[in-house]
């Protein structure tokens, strides 16, 4: 930052405006106000039904990879790409998080409308969602915006936050800054390692997203000692 105007911009102080965002819902708890859990409550459950994570492309497509490398292997199509990931965070959150869910995705290769997802479904999440503590609704709304996924935003979270340690898995790497960062811009990184990037484009709005994500981590693990 150069100048007084710019510590006012939120984009430009991430954690600063994300304590704020916590503190405010502290505050409405202690009032045994619920307006902005119902907001961000709302907001997530319109993000799961578009869910990034949840949307492959189709099976036959110009992004399929059908040449083979000089030992005779085929790389790794996007859709393999986007349904690796996937099942990585999906397989997380139904066994720690939320054990016996079922997550689908919400596009086939027939249909241009999303699928939704069951009512118990979307009913176990909407309550986790509003039973969190205020700084990990803070930034869990922050991970939701940056990702444009609930899901990855959940599991960057739940890794993270002291308030969550029982659905952690001690002496396992954790779903850090760059798996999330690579989870909710698969599509993006698959381009730009086939074509390169735009300078002053696509490597700032890598960084800008992990800055985003990284604030989750920070505000969400150093609440309590």
């Amino acid at each position: 930052m150069t100048s007084a105007q710019q510590a006012l911009k939120n984009h430009m102080i991430p954690l600063t405006s994300l304590a704020a965002r916590a503190a405010d819902i502290f505050r409405e708890d202690a009032n045994g106000e619920t307006i902005t859990r119902d907001q961000i409550v709302k907001t997530a459950m319109r993000y799961l039904e578009t869910d990034t994570l949840l949307c492959w492309v189709p099976e036959k497509n110009d992004y399929s990879a059908e040449e083979v490398d000089e030992h005779g292997r085929r790389p790794e199509s996007l859709r393999e790409a986007q349904m690796r990931v996937a099942k990585n965070v999906i397989s997380f959150l139904s066994t720690m998080v939320w054990p016996g869910i079922e997550i689908r995705p919400i596009l086939d290769s027939e249909s241009i409308l999303p699928v939704s997802q069951t009512q118990a479904t979307n009913d176990i999440i909407e309550q986790w969602i509003f039973g969190l503590q205020a700084h990990d609704l803070a930034a869990l709304e922050r991970g939701i915006l940056a990702s444009k996924s609930l899901l990855v935003a959940v599991r960057l979270v739940s890794e993270w936050s002291e308030n969550l340690r029982h659905v952690q898995r001690p002496n396992q790497k954790k779903f850090g800054i760059e798996e999330a960062a690579e989870a909710s811009s698969l599509e993006v990184k698959w381009q730009t390692d086939m074509w390169g990037e735009v300078e002053d484009t696509h490597d700032v709005d890598k960084e800008d997203l992990k800055r985003q994500l990284g604030s989750v981590i920070v505000l969400v693990s150093g609440v309590t000692k």
